[in-house]
């Protein structure tokens, strides 16, 4: 396992964004597929021992996906994503929101904007996350966003080594 990958995660509480900075030894199109394709955004979006529940997901330009976070004792947090923009395989926006469990988004939320580039065998993730109120991004780094990220990222790396070895 690689070492040496970057992961950056800086605050801007001016700008109210976070900034979060990933490389992964793994080819493009394989990091491409693990933040759009739902089989496989179950397998990593949550903090061990969290899982990932995609209710829906319709990756297109006004699609949504309506997910929920879901703690060993069946606690669900459900989220909707909704697809503002997509240039397959370098960048895609989405708006996120917390939400109940009949889809009712909990206002506000943050627009999220990822970009993704391959050098030498590795693929960046780059992503701000600009959120619509201070208060709502400081309560997410105090409920553990940046611990919960890491984590996530980390199940990411482990999962493209493994899906890398399938190929």
């Amino acid at each position: 396992m690689k070492t040496d990958l970057l992961f950056d995660f800086t605050v801007d509480k001016t700008a109210k964004t976070v900034n979060i900075t990933r490389e992964f030894d793994a080819e493009l199109s394989l990091v491409w597929d693990a933040y759009t394709k739902p089989e496989i955004l179950d397998q990593w979006w949550a903090p061990r021992p969290w899982t990932s529940k995609t209710k829906f997901m319709n990756f297109e330009v006004g699609g949504r996906r309506f997910y929920a976070m879901v703690s060993p004792e069946g606690q669900e947090h459900w989220s909707i994503q909704r697809y503002t923009s997509i240039s397959p395989k370098t960048n895609f926006k989405m708006f996120n929101a917390f939400a109940d469990k009949d889809e009712n988004p909990e206002l506000p939320g943050s627009d999220w904007d990822l970009n993704f580039s391959e050098y030498n065998g590795r693929t960046k993730v780059s992503i701000t996350i600009y959120n619509e109120s201070l208060e709502r991004m400081e309560k997410m780094i105090e409920m553990g966003f940046k611990e919960g990220t890491a984590m996530n990222m980390k199940n990411l790396e482990e999962l493209l080594a493994s899906l890398s070895q399938r190929k």
